[in-house]
């Protein structure tokens, strides 16, 4: 298993031998090191995903699924979640649908052995994939990407006195740094950008694009949806977003790879538009407060404290934490792309 050191050393051989290289390609390598090597969630990682806030997170999204399949009125569905994490969100959403009668397949998007341990501690009897090509045929697909399009590739444009050009990642006196390229960048830049003043920031990711345009191809195919909930963004024109974390605080995006999670903010109006053009109907997106509310999350924290009055205070904190505009509430956006001869989905009856 490749350590950080191992990275480390690794990228600094191939920019010395075939110099700098893409902000995408450093952030795939540091992430691809970063989530294979250890588990990153919880108090005691980098950082805390809603699903590990509170079982009411996930119990939500399985009401959110469990309905969305009774309406759809499909005999099978396979549950599929990219990305998920140590399988909190998976374990509380099946407990809400078996609640409701509704048992799917379950199938993870996974990679990292470390992550997958604890997924198969959890669920033993998932399906697992390296990629989402691998993913069943035969019934509808009802998808859940929670904090899954952040982490992926993303590829930064910068604008120099010489125009724009790619931002890349080379060599500095203490270490990795970011550098511009040397090929101009205007065709990858929108043209209104084309004139911005000299540091200015433009970011995409391609790698998502095309996994959202290819998830909502095989919605549209063998029916179903996708349920996406990230931090991000609309409308998005320009600025850096990149970011890094390491035991819950900010740290240096161009130190240590594979020792910190590297993400950036989702561009909803982008990858919802990925999904138009491949024949999904797009629904939100709407701010997470909203999109939980809407399922009913403040009925549920109600009766958890009732039930658990020792633990109301932790259940009301965590019902805050997910919903309140000052907390995730606004900052993290749920959208859904869905078979166009599907029903609506519960929870974007309004946009906010």
């Amino acid at each position: 298993m490749q350590t950080p050191a191992d990275l480390a050393d690794a990228l600094i051989r191939r920019i010395e031998e075939k110099g700098p290289i893409p902000v995408a390609d450093y952030m795939e390598a540091a992430n691809g090191c970063y989530y294979a090597s250890h588990d990153p969630f919880g108090v005691k990682g980098d950082f805390i995903t809603s699903p590990e806030i509170s079982q009411m997170f996930g119990e939500m999204i399985g009401i959110w699924f469990a309905d969305m399949w009774a309406r759809s009125r499909a005999s099978t569905v396979h549950y599929v979640e990219l990305g998920p994490g140590r399988g909190t969100l998976a374990a509380d959403a099946l407990r809400a649908m078996g609640a409701l009668g509704r048992h799917p397949k379950v199938h993870f998007v996974e990679t990292s052995p470390v992550l997958r341990k604890l997924q198969q501690d959890r669920l033993p009897d998932a399906t697992w994939h390296d990629g989402i090509e691998t993913l069943p045929t035969d019934a509808p697909l009802i998808i859940i990407a929670n904090e899954f399009f952040d982490a992926l590739p993303y590829r930064q444009y910068i604008q120099t006195y010489s125009g724009w050009r790619e931002r890349m990642v080379g060599l500095g006196d203490e270490g990795f740094a970011s550098v511009p390229g040397a090929t101009p960048a205007e065709d990858s830049v929108p043209e209104h950008l084309h004139d911005a003043v000299a540091g200015s920031i433009y970011e995409t990711s391609p790698a998502g694009l095309a996994i959202g345009n290819a998830l909502a191809k095989r919605i549209v195919r063998q029916g179903g949806a996708m349920l996406v909930i990230d931090y991000g963004h609309e409308n998005y024109d320009a600025g850096d977003t990149l970011q890094a974390l390491n035991a819950h605080a900010y740290a240096d995006v161009f130190s240590n790879p594979g020792a910190n999670d590297l993400t950036a903010h989702v561009d909803f109006t982008a990858l919802g538009e990925a999904g138009r053009l491949a024949g999904a109907r797009i629904e939100g997106p709407v701010s997470q407060g909203y999109f939980l509310g809407t399922l009913g999350i403040a009925a549920r924290a109600a009766a958890l404290g009732r039930h658990h009055p020792d633990r109301a205070d932790e259940i009301g904190a965590a019902y805050r934490r997910l919903t309140d505009e000052e907390e995730m509430g606004t900052l993290f956006r749920a959208m859904a792309m869905i078979n166009p001869k599907w029903p609506k989905a519960a929870g974007f009856e309004a946009a906010i």
